[in-house]
């Protein structure tokens, strides 16, 4: 092994480098040599971690439940959460020497579900399984707030619960019951359609038979103005007839017939018989008596 080496760290690697219980070398993206048998290095990732994690909890209703999700957090001091956690590497494999490292990611899914435990103490499942993004909410703002991850110099950026389950047997029985309540309100929805249809059909039925009704009214009305219009023309012929045959009755008949004898010799024309016969004038002059 060489005993004077280069050591070269990436932008995204906090460095902390001793030699002899001091730091010769720290900061970010730090290249340097180093005296192998007597240094020391520390390397703390500070790009942005993506953890995963799942879990089970029970809800207010002491039903069970499976979270999944995902965590993002970043270590914003690294020097502080070095002075707690053993990050220590071998200079050339890069690998760490203890397993501190390895269960940051623990410690903080801990933290996660203990906050996450508290927060569903206070709903029942079904509240549980549609507060997936109002819970990852406040969790965050609790996880921002933890003061162990304050401590460790750990800034949580965001979270998810991509998934939030039910047992199977619970599940099966809430798609059951979502699928009846489905049901009724499509049953409900026909339902409606065919009262509506039905009093549409009343109402114009309705107004059809109104329609006819006065249909009818205004056609008696129209026979009975159009009665007494005939009866009053036959009224008014009447009394013109009387007042034009008014003045022949102080006439002599004898005179009435010469008159009417003339017109029929005037009308010869567009006579064709006529037949006078002696009773027809002894009728004639006898009806004056």
């Amino acid at each position: 092994m060489a005993l004077l080496s280069y050591f070269k760290a990436e932008p995204t690697e906090y460095i902390l480098a001793y030699r002899n219980g001091q730091v010769f070398q720290r900061g970010s993206g730090r290249t340097f040599w180093y005296w192998a048998p007597s240094a020391s290095i520390v390397l703390i990732p500070i790009s942005t971690v993506d953890t995963p994690f799942v879990f089970n909890e029970t809800t207010s209703d002491f039903q069970a439940i499976t979270l999944q999700g995902q965590i993002t957090y970043r270590i914003s001091q690294p020097e502080t959460i070095a002075a707690l956690l053993n990050f220590t590497i071998h200079p050339r494999t890069r690998k760490y020497q203890s397993e501190d490292p390895a269960k940051l990611d623990q410690r903080i899914v801990n933290v996660i579900q203990m906050r996450t435990r508290g927060e569903l103490r206070q709903m029942d499942l079904e509240t549980a399984l549609r507060s997936s993004e109002p819970l990852a909410r406040t969790v965050l703002e609790q996880l921002r707030q933890e003061e162990p991850l304050q401590a460790l110099g750990i800034e949580c950026l965001s979270l998810f619960f991509t998934s939030i389950r039910a047992t199977p047997e619970i599940t099966k029985a809430l798609e059951a019951d979502y699928r009846e309540a489905l049901q009724k309100r499509a049953d409900q929805a026909i339902y409606s359609r065919r009262a509506d249809a039905v009093e549409q059909e009343r109402k114009i039925k309705q107004n059809e038979l109104a329609t006819e009704i006065l249909l009818e009214q205004n056609r008696q009305e129209l026979i009975h103005l159009e009665g007494e219009n005939e009866r009053r023309k036959a009224e008014l012929a009447a009394e013109a007839l009387r007042l034009q045959l008014a003045p022949y009755r102080e006439v002599d008949p004898r005179l009435l017939l010469a008159l009417s004898m003339r017109d029929f010799a005037n009308n010869s024309k567009k006579i064709g018989n006529l037949t006078i016969t002696s009773e027809i004038l002894e009728q004639l002059f006898n009806g004056r008596s």
